[in-house]
């Protein structure tokens, strides 16, 4: 049985810290889970997959990716074990070339850490199955958005279309402790929320030129990219309201974002 009512989040993921002591956000992870119907299967759109050209992962059972160096031991140990969901894949694969998006499958891409880290707290016991969409940092928001609008369908369908990772991603600028949230980090999150809740959704297309302090929150835009599906998903006209809020390690923000149709 299918439910009409999914919606398409956005969800800063932060550190893979928060995989093993997730605090506050795991907190509000696990409760936003709580209050959706539970979907058929999720489609990962995650930072850390980025390629030439969009991929679906149609692995069965997709490995747990520890992509990150220099963390303690235990971390490399962590297994996310959700079942892999190629039906959804393929799926995707064939709205993508209905839209005349060039995308290809692909049999061996497991869960990176954008993925597992918010899934192990929104559904602990990996028992949703998970497909990933990857991201092209060398393509534009408005590309992006365009994926997301082709693969609209799949909310009707049970299908949680969730975005992972970062409302700001400046990792040159991380800090350690109980350092202050900088200015241009917060400039740049609250733009975002004023933005996407107005909604003044051509401002947010052209963030890169448009946004406040853009560059600093974004080095690179891998982290900011699926939140444009997440908006394409939910339609044209499509406002998002910020369902979580706050920063870790400085500048990093955690803000969550829901997208309602218009």
């Amino acid at each position: 049985m299918t439910n009409p009512n999914l919606p398409s989040l956005f969800l800063s993921h932060g550190s893979p810290f928060l995989a093993v002591d997730p605090g506050e956000v795991g907190v509000f992870w696990n409760h936003l889970a709580q209050g959706l119907p539970k979907p058929t299967a999720i489609l990962c759109i995650s930072a850390h997959w980025y390629t030439e050209g969009p991929l679906l992962a149609t692995t069965e059972r997709p490995k747990t990716i520890h992509d990150f160096y220099g963390f303690p031991e235990a971390f490399y140990r962590i297994a996310y074990p959700a079942p892999g969901a190629p039906a959804l894949a393929q799926r995707a694969l064939s709205l993508l070339h209905a839209a005349g998006i060039e995308a290809e499958p692909d049999g061996e891409y497991g869960l990176d850490h954008g993925a597992w880290v918010p899934l192990r707290s929104l559904y602990p016991a990996a028992d949703v199955p998970v497909a990933q969409l990857s991201v092209q940092p060398h393509r534009d928001a408005r590309w992006h958005q365009r994926m997301g609008a082709a693969l609209k369908p799949l909310r009707d369908e049970g299908v949680l279309i969730l975005a992972s990772g970062g409302a700001t991603h400046n990792l040159r600028e991380l800090q350690r402790g109980g350092a202050p949230v900088p200015a241009w980090a917060t400039e740049f999150d609250e733009w975002l929320a004023d933005a996407l809740a107005a909604p003044r959704t051509e401002e947010i297309l052209d963030w890169d030129v448009k946004g406040p302090n853009a560059h600093r929150a974004h080095p690179s835009p891998e982290h900011f990219l699926p939140l444009f599906v997440a908006l394409g998903a939910a339609g044209e006209g499509a406002r998002a309201e910020r369902i979580h809020q706050g920063f870790t390690m400085g500048g990093l923000s955690m803000a969550a974002f829901r997208f309602i149709d218009a």
